[in-house]
């Protein structure tokens, strides 16, 4: 652009020597609104709002009032999965199947909406809708589709994802979980092997189970179906006595010569790429979900400060200290919440990488945990009652945190695409 045209397309404000575009002001009518404070939300299309909504809703009015005691008992209702479904919130933004094919940043909301309330009910969603409904989506067959999608999207049907085992957790491709033709039905696998930390297992009708072909050693997606198990080939017992999570189910998958037939098998993927599309899709969940729990956990503890009084009847919100955590809480939610919109924009647009997913899972995650553990000490000794709900968040986040790539684990996957390096091995 030569200078005539740049001066012919900017214009003087009145009174200033500052040259502005035209129509636009300094001065402006907004003000600042804490609970957004960089305007997400002016980024979100009329149905993305409204998908946000409805989700609050549902979370604020049917979620809220039973997750104390589903924490304190480590109890999970099936039925909420059943209410997910009838209200088009699970795989959100899968087409067709039943699924509302709404964007990613929709779906993104939802988790985060869910994980306001907990994280553990984000989680259980979050296996149904991002790792075994994604899954089946982009890898199956149109029988595989056609059969599963409808009812997991539903909620009739439960699901699970199993990848994690007992001796490898952010090493995958060394699973131990082997598949090998059966001896005598043809068109039929015999699947051995346990696999751990699996949310949904106890209560699931279908598990996606990645496991290795005895034959050549490649790493392959079966659908194993509950009742399809005769006695004794498989187990799924719950994990009990969780720090976090409690709200949601947590348990194993023991197979021992667990039949599965061949159509079960997706017919194509093979290796990691499989199931790291999987955890691709719900590692963005996650980023968004984390901002929910940062966001609630903010808001808790600014009521807390306003109305707590100390030293000559001031509320504990009057002092530094207390205000500088409420702004980092402040700043790091809009911050993540804007980066994981950003990279969800980017994958409805066919932009994305692996690493961008990286990047804000890590943050976000870190940067919650960080931030509602310092929203904690406002809360003083009171922060040790469940019924402020602090320390709920603060132990679900270290999980959230941990599960489905380790920070360390994603800070070597930027490293690697930073340096060209591997630092795995």
């Amino acid at each position: 652009m030569n200078r005539s045209i740049f001066r012919a397309w900017r214009s003087v404000q009145p009174g200033s020597s500052h040259p502005v575009a035209p129509g636009r002001r300094y001065a402006s009518s907004a003000s600042f609104n804490w609970e957004d404070p960089l305007a997400a939300s002016e980024l979100y299309t009329e149905e993305e709002l409204a998908i946000q909504d409805t989700a609050r809703q549902y979370c604020q009015e049917r979620l809220l009032p039973r997750v104390l005691d589903g924490y304190r008992n480590e109890q999970y209702d099936r039925k909420i999965i059943k209410e997910m479904g009838e209200l088009g919130l699970l795989g959100a933004s899968i087409e067709g199947y039943g699924c509302a094919g709404a964007s990613t940043v929709a779906s993104g909301l939802i988790a985060k909406e869910v994980e306001r309330v907990d994280s553990g009910y984000r989680s259980g969603m979050s296996v149904q809708s991002s790792l075994i409904m994604t899954g089946i989506y982009e890898f199956g067959t149109q029988e595989q589709k056609d059969r599963f999608l409808p009812e997991l999207a539903n909620g009739n049907l439960v699901g699970c994802f199993g990848l994690t085992e007992p001796n490898h957790g952010s090493d995958p491709g060394s699973i131990e979980t082997i598949a090998k033709e059966h001896p005598t039905k043809k068109g039929q696998y015999l699947l051995s092997g346990a696999k751990t930390w699996i949310t949904n297992s106890p209560i699931s009708d279908v598990m996606l189970v990645w496991a290795k072909l005895e034959s050549t050693g490649k790493i392959r997606g079966f659908l194993v179906e509950r009742s399809k198990c005769p006695p004794g080939t498989l187990e799924t017992p719950a994990i009990k006595n969780k720090n976090g999570l409690r709200a949601s189910i947590t348990g194993m998958i023991q197979m021992d010569d667990c039949p599965v037939a061949a159509e079960n098998m997706f017919p194509d993927v093979e290796g990691l790429r499989g199931p790291f599309t999987c955890l691709n899709s719900a590692r963005l969940g996650i980023a968004f979900g984390a901002m929910g729990a940062l966001e609630d956990s903010l808001s808790r503890a600014r009521t807390y400060a306003l109305d707590r009084k100390q030293f000559k009847g001031n509320p504990l919100a009057k002092y530094q200290l207390i205000q500088k955590k409420l702004a980092d809480a402040a700043t790091d939610a809009a911050y993540g919440t804007l980066a994981a919109t950003q990279v969800a924009r980017l994958k409805d647009s066919n932009k994305l990488t692996p690493e961008m997913i990286s990047m804000v899972k890590r943050q976000n995650c870190d940067r919650a945990l960080t931030n509602v553990r310092a929203l904690q000490e406002i809360f003083g000794g009171n922060a040790a009652s469940d019924e402020y709900h602090i320390g709920r968040h603060v132990s679900n986040l270290f999980v959230v945190q941990t599960y489905e790539g380790q920070s360390d684990i994603h800070a070597l996957i930027l490293g690697r695409a930073i340096t060209g390096v591997q630092a795995f091995c």
